[in-house]
């Protein structure tokens, strides 16, 4: 085990890596699971969004969003997975 806090990005990386793995997983489930309610839990989502923005800077104009993302069971398991596995080769 490492003495002393780790770096943000090392927690950033592991968060991307577990979103990433468990975006993957979900769609897995989402593609080979037969309908039931097995599919239904795992393959569930949550997707929060914000915007749209409008920014005037009086020579531009411009509107930013909507920004979202999706989370879901199964990406939540690919974040824990993902930092128990770092945790472990760190």
């Amino acid at each position: 085990m490492s003495i002393g806090p780790r770096r943000p990005a090392f927690y950033v990386t592991v968060l991307g890596i577990g979103f990433v793995l468990g975006g993957f997983l979900s769609a897995l489930m989402d593609r080979f699971l037969p309908q039931g309610p097995a599919k239904e839990f795992f393959t569930w989502t949550v997707s929060p969004s914000i915007g749209p923005f409008h920014v005037n800077l009086l020579v531009v104009n411009m509107t930013l969003g909507p920004i979202g993302i999706q989370v879901s069971l199964l990406a939540l398991v690919g974040v824990v997975l993902a930092y128990l596995v770092a945790r472990s080769l760190f």
